[in-house]
């Protein structure tokens, strides 16, 4: 007659390791494909100042037997973005999901959690941030339960044939909602913790002038404080240069305005 010998133990671990890797890769490979989204227009805003975190910030958070790790960080670009996602993510975690701003350019990653219950919210918590030219990242590890079966099967005299099953259990299901709250709450929670500065953008002007207005035109850009000063002669015009420069945002009409009021004929001014 059969016996059934079931011993069950179980450990808790937020990594995956060696020996669990092979059992569960098949999990991994299930996962859905990227999600991302971006804005309409596809353009990145450099006009004005804007918010942005002083440096990589991170915060740690356990619900319902997953641990979430939000990681934020100040990015220029979506090159610099795809550096930052690959040196914070973890490879041997659930799930890496994430989302970034950069002006109106930004995008979002559910990273094979259901469709958008990870990336939108972590999203939605860099705009309620007011933070700009930023990424968080959202690791999630989900506790494993590691329970072993040894199943001892007699099939007549003396003879066993000892089989071992090993079963996994994925912590607590969180829900839609549940998974909407915990990946939004930990990013929003994170940004309120991180150190911030204010970063004002620097605009690119020009304007063409004859020779003998250059002492006039270079006294107020060092008034304002413009960067970045070149001078190209190769205007197609005898006795005239093209001076292009940098000043901040807040700075460029009045600079444009004390220009004007300090020559005495009227100037071109480019923006760029």
């Amino acid at each position: 007659m059969p016996v059934a010998i079931t011993t069950p133990g179980y450990r808790y671990c937020h990594k995956l390791n060696h020996r669990l890797s092979a059992s569960i890769s098949a999990l991994s490979t299930a996962k859905k494909p990227m999600v991302t989204t971006a804005s309409s227009s596809g353009t990145t805003s450099n006009a004005g100042a804007f918010t942005t975190i002083k440096e990589t910030v991170t915060l740690e958070k356990e619900i319902k037997k997953s641990k979430f790790i939000a990681i934020a960080g100040p990015i220029s670009n979506e090159q610099s973005a795809h550096s930052f996602l690959n040196q914070v993510k973890d490879p041997r975690a659930t799930h890496n999901c994430w989302a970034y701003k950069v002006g109106d350019q930004y995008r979002s990653n559910d990273d094979g959690e259901p469709s958008g219950t990870a990336g939108k919210p972590i999203h939605s918590a860099i705009v309620s941030s007011g933070l700009d030219r930023i990424m968080v990242v959202v690791i999630r590890y989900i506790y494993l339960l590691l329970t072993y079966i040894a199943m001892i099967k007699i099939e007549g005299t003396n003879n066993m044939n000892l089989q071992k099953n090993f079963r996994y259990f994925g912590g607590i299901k969180l829900g839609t909602g549940g998974l909407v709250r915990a990946y939004g709450g930990v990013a929003s929670e994170c940004l309120r913790n991180a150190p911030t500065c204010l970063v004002k953008s620097k605009v690119p002007m020009g304007v063409e002038v004859s020779f003998d207005l250059l002492g006039v035109l270079y006294h107020q850009l060092q008034s304002f404080e413009a960067e970045d000063i070149k001078q190209d002669y190769d205007t197609g015009k005898d006795g005239t240069t093209m001076v292009s420069f940098k000043v901040e945002f807040d700075r460029a009409e009045k600079l444009e305005e004390a220009i004007k009021a300090n020559c005495s004929r009227e100037l071109v001014f480019y923006k760029h």
